[in-house]
């Protein structure tokens, strides 16, 4: 189950809704072994695009060193869809090396700025899929 604040979940949705019709990405770092998502690093979508995303390499390096100094590891990994559920590609699951991690997607198709959206988190290991419930809370 992913655990994370009503205040990372509106950032990571406000997010997806901002860059659209471009894909958002992003990650959530954490303090190593805690498994607790607490700080919010959205990233650039190098490859602009409304069907794909691309951490910037560089963007990439930087943002493990810097968790590395700080001693966390990326909690969550999002992205938004923006045509399709919030379901993870083919795509996706190639780009999925981080088996501790929560694949977060939002799907930001068929919405308004008010709209609904579908936000779900996942675990990708060795190409296989889980889906897992979320809890939202409002701290720690």
């Amino acid at each position: 189950m992913l655990t994370l604040t009503q205040a990372l979940f509106d950032q990571i949705v406000a997010h997806a809704r901002a860059d659209h019709p471009d894909e958002a990405c992003g990650v959530v770092a954490g303090p190593e072994d805690s498994g607790r998502p607490e700080r919010f690093i959205p990233m650039l979508n190098a490859a602009r695009s409304p069907t794909f995303y691309e951490f910037d390499s560089a963007d990439l390096l930087k943002l493990y060193r810097e968790m590395d100094d700080n001693d966390e590891v990326p909690v969550i990994i999002y992205h938004s869809h923006t045509a399709t559920e919030a379901y993870p590609s083919r795509t996706d699951i190639s780009y999925a090396n981080e088996p501790a991690a929560h694949y977060v997607l939002v799907s930001t198709a068929d919405t308004d700025a008010a709209g609904p959206f579908q936000f779900r988190s996942f675990r990708i290991v060795d190409g296989e899929i889980t889906e897992e419930d979320i809890k939202v809370v409002d701290a720690y």
